[in-house]
């Protein structure tokens, strides 16, 4: 029973199988968001060294806005936590909306849209959870 045996962790370590998923997935999704952003600043036409920095740029903005986000978020209040997410995601999400050429307006208002409902399902989580 070799496989039962239990894992010696050094005192103050976390030993969780998460911490590498963790430790990818902002970059990951940073990849993701700077692709995006450049394929709706590009509008179908040619890749130009203009649209592939702006997708580095934004990229790497988004992937440390997560990252920081996601380490300082347990610290929090859940209230607080929550509303960190639903701004996060309400500014992440206007700003892919505002690149489609739509107007302020119905930026702003789509992203309130977005945010509201990311705060509720967030809230209810932390509540829920806790």
């Amino acid at each position: 029973m070799a496989h039962a045996a239990p894992v010696y962790t050094a005192p103050g370590s976390r030993a969780t199988g998460t911490s590498a998923l963790w430790a990818g997935l902002p970059l990951l999704l940073g990849i993701v968001y700077g692709i995006w952003t450049s394929g709706i600043r590009r509008d179908g036409g040619p890749i130009t060294t203009g649209n592939v920095m702006f997708g580095v740029v934004t990229g790497l903005l988004f992937a440390a806005v997560f990252f920081v986000l996601h380490r300082m978020a347990p610290a929090l209040p859940r209230e607080v936590r929550a509303l960190s997410w639903m701004a996060f995601t309400g500014i992440a999400f206007g700003f892919l909306y505002s690149l489609t050429g739509a107007s302020v307006l119905r930026s702003v208002v789509m992203a309130l849209v977005v945010s509201a409902a990311v705060f509720a399902v967030i809230f209810y989580r932390y509540y829920t959870t806790e």
